[in-house]
């Protein structure tokens, strides 16, 4: 019990931080009144009518302003972001984000134990509420080779370390549905300890929904349509309304709860894949405060979903609400129209300001050398691989879509079609073990001329994937990213013409995140003028041509993989 903070609300003390002449907005009744509020170590002491308390260390006239819970992004992955976790939080903090609940999916493919417990130190310096839901599906699949296999007993012992909450989404829903010994024993590692079990189940409905969430599942960020929310909201189940980069959910299923009048207490918002640059723009809890704004929902209840809903739902106690005896989280609006943060708190505390003064931890030095291929020359992506009597499958990329196209071609047509642009070659490369797994397909639609691309961001295991038109430019750029130990690369007629280098675990920079934003945007430009259509990133569409779970042709370090038949293609 802390005496001195109940002398702060009685005002017989003064206060850390008094915030004057503001506006409260309560979640907790969905309300705004007037009134001040005091802090006192780390907590809110007390909130009263206008000239109840004289005097606090610091003291801060809103004038009008509104005093809202701090935001909480109840699902992302920061790798996605490819900045480092103290310049990722610290851009989350600038829009009033205090409390993250990330899943470190991407690094965990790479790095393991040792990788998560390095993004919880760096993001647990940070001032910011940094949880970790323990990735449950490493690897995603069996159809590729990641850097490393977590199983439950892996998972065991993280479960405790200071910051983890329960376990991430629970990709695998067929080992759920058919009971395998492997993933029905991290369930259980969650149920035995009453932890969180995120959810990721995609169009996911009827019985197999209902055998999903009784198993314990206890949340979804993958619904698109409110019909399939509904479902799951139906079955239990939280549903964490998605607006990221790719993602956008948001729209359809709110304006289907909002036209059926239902209540959202079991709803909360999260990004799950976010740009740096799109939130350095716009934010992200607080751009989905805003859509929900604009679509009609009361601005108080849009702030409760976007606060204390996420902190019931993952069990964060006096967590998301402006409340005597509640964490200092705060976040100071302009109006609640456009949401203009003025102060951000985090434990009472200036946040932003903080937050500019700490200094990123030094990655170990087994996270900044993790591309390591089993050696390669030009020969292993030589076009003579093709041979003419076969037929061939082709990866058709789509622009402004994650999915492909399946196509084929005859192997006698495969030269001329790469001399004319309208084919290229894949490459998927094992670069964690120096296995010398490496995948080699076709691929159209992408345009690039006279060059290669490569990156070692590849959903979900992360190995290096490269595209181009001759083998001397694809083994140009995936010697480049060798050195510079992961990132992105660009070679034209032989040359690199630009690097964005992504040096800790080949998915994050240590650059600011102005820097690394620039240097993004200045290798798009290149590569779009080299020819990539502007409906593809040339390199986040790039990235997922190895993830063999969405449809309907990938490629891994396997091979050309056929995602309907869920096998390898022959040959």
């Amino acid at each position: 019990m802390n005496k001195h903070v109940r002398a702060v609300a009685l005002g017989k003390e003064p206060g850390d931080v008094l915030l004057r002449n503001g506006k409260i907005v309560d979640v907790l009744t969905e309300s705004v009144y007037g009134g001040e509020v005091v802090l006192a170590d780390g907590v809110i002491a007390g909130i009263a009518p206008y000239g109840t308390y004289s005097a606090a260390k610091k003291e801060i006239d809103v004038a009008g302003a509104f005093i809202a819970p701090g935001l909480i992004n109840a699902h992302c992955h920061v790798e996605s972001s490819m900045a480092a976790p103290e310049h990722y939080c610290a851009e989350e903090l600038a829009w009033g984000v205090t409390t993250l609940i990330t899943d470190p999916h991407e690094i965990a493919n790479v790095a393991g134990a040792e990788g998560i417990r390095y993004m919880l130190q760096a993001g647990g310096h940070m001032p910011i509420n940094y949880y970790v839901q323990l990735p449950s599906c490493v690897p995603a699949t069996p159809f590729e080779h990641a850097g490393c296999i977590m199983d439950a007993a892996a998972m065991v012992e993280l479960m405790d370390e200071p910051g983890v909450l329960g376990v991430g989404e629970m990709m695998n829903v067929p080992g759920v549905l058919n009971d395998a010994p492997d993933v029905l024993a991290k369930l259980e590692l969650a149920l035995q300890k009453k932890r969180v079990i995120d959810g990721h189940a995609p169009m996911l409905g009827g019985t197999a929904l209902q055998a999903y969430a009784a198993s314990g599942i206890d949340t979804d960020h993958e619904s698109i349509s409110w019909a399939e929310a509904r479902e799951k909201l139906r079955a239990g189940m939280a549903v964490l309304v998605r607006q990221g980069s790719a993602s956008k959910n948001l729209q359809v299923v709110l304006q289907g709860a909002l036209a059926e009048g239902v209540d959202v207490q079991n709803m909360a918002f999260c990004t799950d894949d976010k740009h740096l640059a799109d939130i350095r723009k716009e934010g992200s809890i607080r751009h989905c405060v805003k859509m929900a704004v604009a679509l009609g929902m009361n601005p108080v209840r849009a702030l409760r979903m976007a606060s204390i809903n996420a902190a019931k739902i993952y069990g964060l106690h006096r967590l998301g609400a402006i409340a005597p005896g509640w964490q200092a989280d705060i976040v100071v609006f302009d109006n609640l129209e456009a949401l203009r943060p003025l102060h951000v708190f985090h434990k009472g505390e200036d946040a932003v300001a903080k937050a500019a003064k700490v200094v990123p931890l030094v990655p170990a030095p087994a996270l900044q050398g993790s591309v390591r291929p089993a050696p390669f020359t030009e020969a292993d992506f030589a076009v003579e691989k093709f041979a003419a009597e076969k037929e061939y499958p082709v990866i058709r990329m789509l622009p402004g879509e994650i999915l492909t196209a399946k196509e084929s071609i005859g192997g006698a047509d495969v030269p001329a079609a790469l001399a004319a642009g309208s084919l290229h070659m894949i490459a998927v490369l094992e670069r964690h073990h120096g296995t010398g797994y490496m995948g080699l397909g076709l691929i159209a639609g992408y345009g690039l001329r006279n060059g290669a691309v490569a990156t070692t961001v590849a959903h979900d295991s992360h190995n290096l994937i490269v595209i181009g038109s001759t083998p001397k430019d694809m083994a140009v750029a995936a010697h480049q990213l060798v050195r510079l130990q992961g990132g992105y690369t660009l070679v034209e007629a032989g040359q690199v013409k630009g690097n964005v280098p992504l040096a800790i675990c080949g998915l994050m920079s240590s650059a600011p995140a102005e820097q690394l934003i620039t240097s993004l945007e200045e290798i798009r430009t290149l590569a779009h003028a080299q020819g990539v259509p502007t409906g593809i990133d040339p390199f986040i569409s790039l990235s997922f041509m190895a993830l063999p779970v969405i449809p309907h042709l990938r490629i891994t370090d396997m091979g050309m993989f056929d995602v309907d038949k869920f096998a390898f293609c022959e040959g």
